[in-house]
């Protein structure tokens, strides 16, 4: 039997799933990767948030229960995780080689090569973020600004939740409208496709954002897994070297009808 036969996908990329705060929904990550079957796992930064942690501890469950089925598939699988800007506390040990966690493999970047035979940049983005990069500070502040919006965005779906309507997302609807977001993540977009036009890579696999895309820009193929905080997506690649977006939200639709009752559940956890 071929490896495409025992797998439907070749592999995964998840990205800023962040543990270590309240808004990460790792148990809903968990339960996707429950109905997934890949041979791959790449993590692409900000899987921990460290800046978080620094600023207060919380650590739920669910949150270990995540990082021990990684290491449960680096046993059979191969697991590799790029660094991210809130875990950036990995990249200190970067600076002295390759670094290797048990069986998971840690780099700051990576040419990846797809079923197909192409060749894909793994980043998670920071570094072709130009406040990320030389103003921390400012970054720092506008993480915290961005927390605060989406704990604004529990509470205000509780009431929508009470008079009866349904989930609906108030940080990424300000995110969409604020011309200065879109403007960011349009910029951010074309100076990463432009880095790998240079490198005359097919394109390029990233995070950072929190917007899920999979997109053509100038030739070269853009791919953002978006987060596990708000839009709970991840990419898959099949073993045509085609890509995916999995979407928590949408995968009861996929499952067989014994499990549809994943859906009345995803609707009350996100509607609390």
């Amino acid at each position: 039997m071929s490896k495409a036969a025992k797998t439907p996908y070749k592999s995964i990329f998840i990205s800023d799933i962040h543990l270590g705060t309240r808004s990460c929904k790792a148990e809903y990550l968990i339960k996707t990767l429950k109905r997934l079957s890949f041979d791959e796992v790449y993590l692409l930064g900000d899987i921990i948030d460290g800046w978080k942690i620094k600023r207060g501890w919380y650590w739920h469950q669910s949150h270990t229960n995540f990082l021990r089925k990684i290491l449960k598939f680096s046993k059979k699988k191969r697991v590799v995780y790029i660094a991210g800007n809130h875990d950036e506390f990995l990249r200190n040990f970067l600076s002295h080689g390759d670094l290797n966690v048990g069986n998971v493999e840690v780099y700051d970047e990576l040419i990846y090569t797809t079923a197909s035979g192409k060749s894909y940049l793994l980043t998670h983005g920071d570094n072709y973020d130009i406040v990320t990069r030389y103003h921390k500070q400012i970054a720092i502040l506008g993480d915290i600004g961005y927390e605060s919006l989406l704990t604004l965005n529990r509470h205000f779906n509780w009431i929508r939740r009470h008079m009866g309507f349904g989930y609906w997302s108030l940080s990424k609807f300000v995110k969409n409208k604020v011309k200065s977001a879109v403007s960011f993540i349009t910029q951010f977009e074309i100076v990463l496709a432009k880095h790998c036009k240079e490198r005359q890579l097919d394109g390029v696999i990233c995070g950072h954002i929190h917007s899920v895309a999979s997109k053509d820009i100038e030739g070269v193929h853009y791919v953002n897994c978006g987060d596990w905080v708000e839009s709970c997506t991840l990419i898959a690649e099949d073993w045509n070297g085609e890509f995916h977006i999995i979407e928590y939200a949408n995968l009861p639709k996929q499952l067989p009808s014994e499990d549809l009752e994943l859906n009345d559940e995803l609707q009350e956890e996100l509607q609390s």
